[in-house]
C-alpha cells in the first residue's frame, strides 16, 4: 500500500506499521539477546543462532505481507463506509431540502395563480396575497443562504477569510438588531460580555453563530423569558454561555438538536420562520474555529449552551 505524500496515514497504515515496529523490537532483542549471560552484541557463535535469525525473518515477513492485505482490506473498508455514510448524508440532505421547499415554492404559485386567474379579486385581498408570497420567497432566501453557509463551511473551509474580530462589538450590533423583535415578545436581552473580546475567527460565521443563537431563543424561549449572554476568559480561548429561562427543550431531544433540519415541532419551526439549519450552523461554525459547544436544559428551567472560540494567536 502506497502512501502518498503530504497526506497522513490511514488507519491501516497505523496498524500494520505499529504491529512490524512491535515485532521488529521484539525479535531483535530476542535473538541478539536469547543468552541471558551475553553483555554485548556480537557475531553468533552458533550456526542455530543463525538459523533462527532466519527464520525470525522469515516469519517477520510473512506476517509483514499478511497484514500488508488485511490493512489495505480494512482501509478499503473503511472508505467504502465513509463514501456510503456521506451519500447516505446527502441523499438525506437533498430530500430535507427538497421537503423545505415545498411548502413555500407550494405557496407562491398558489398566491400568484390566484391572482392571475382572477382579474376581478379586490386591491386589498390582492395585496394580502402578494405580501405572503414576499414572507415565503424570504423564507426560500433564508432556506438557500444557511444551505450555502453550510456548503462553504463542509467543502471551501480554507477559502475563509479569517481575521481578528471584535465578538463584543459585533454582539452589541446583534443586540441593537434583535431589539424590536425581543421587545415584541416582552423579553429581556442581558449582554454580560465584557468589553474587547478579540478571537480569531471568519466575521460573517462568527455573527451567523451569535444571531442564530438569539433567533432561536427569542422563537422558541417563551413570552417573557430573560436571556443572557456571558464569557469567561480562558488561557488559550474564550468560553461563552447562552441560556434562558424559558420552556427548555425535552431531554430526549437534546442529543439531536444539532442536526440539519431536526426540529421538536415541526409545524411550530415553519410558523416562526425557521430553515431548520440556524444550530447545525452553529455547531459547525464553532467547530471550524477549533472550538466545542454544548447544550443543556438549564435549572430550574430554560435552556443553556457552553461553547468556545479560539483567542487572537
Amino acid at each position: 500500500m502506497s502512501i502518498k505524500k503530504n497526506k497522513k496515514l490511514t488507519e491501516g497504515h497505523k496498524m500494520w506499521l505499529t504491529v512490524m515496529s512491535v515485532f521488529a523490537v521484539y525479535a531483535t532483542i530476542f535473538i541478539l539477546f536469547e543468552d541471558y549471560d551475553r553483555k554485548f552484541i556480537k557475531p553468533f557463535a552458533e550456526v542455530s543462532d543463525w538459523h533462527l535469525l532466519l527464520f525470525s525473518l522469515v516469519v517477520m515477513a510473512g506476517l509483514g505481507f499478511l497484514l500488508f492485505r488485511y490493512s489495505k482490506r480494512m482501509d478499503e473498508r473503511i472508505s467504502r463506509e465513509q463514501a456510503e455514510k456521506e451519500n447516505r448524508l446527502r441523499r438525506e440532505l437533498t430530500q430535507n431540502i427538497a421537503h423545505e421547499l415545498k411548502t413555500p415554492v407550494a405557496s407562491i404559485l398558489g398566491y400568484t395563480e390566484t391572482i392571475l386567474d382572477n382579474p376581478a379579486i379586490s386591491d386589498d385581498m390582492c395585496r394580502q396575497f402578494i405580501l405572503r408570497t414576499h414572507s415565503q420567497a424570504q423564507r426560500l432566501t433564508a432556506l438557500l443562504q444557511d444551505v450555502s453557509t453550510l456548503n462553504k463551511m463542509d467543502y471551501a473551509p480554507d477559502l475563509l477569510k479569517m481575521e481578528r474580530v471584535d465578538v463584543s462589538a459585533l454582539f452589541a450590533d446583534i443586540v441593537h438588531e434583535t431589539a424590536l423583535a425581543i421587545g415584541a415578545r416582552q423579553m429581556k436581552l442581558r449582554n454580560c460580555l465584557p468589553q474587547d473580546i478579540i478571537v480569531y475567527g471568519n466575521l460573517s460565521l462568527l455573527y451567523s453563530i451569535f444571531r442564530n443563537l438569539v433567533d432561536n431563543a427569542v422563537n422558541y424561549a417563551g413570552t417573557s423569558s430573560i436571556i443572557e449572554v456571558s464569557a469567561v476568559e480562558q488561557p488559550s480561548h474564550w468560553l461563552f454561555t447562552f441560556k434562558d429561562n424559558g420552556v427548555g427543550i425535552p431531554a430526549e431531544h437534546l442529543p439531536r438538536i444539532f442536526e440539519r433540519f431536526y426540529r421538536i415541532d415541526e409545524g411550530r419551526s415553519r410558523d416562526m420562520g425557521g430553515t431548520g439549519l440556524g444550530l447545525a450552523i452553529v455547531k459547525n461554525a464553532v467547530a471550524l474555529h477549533g472550538g466545542n459547544i454544548s447544550i443543556s436544559n438549564a435549572n430550574p428551567h430554560g435552556l443553556m449552551l457552553e461553547f468556545t472560540l479560539r483567542k487572537t494567536p
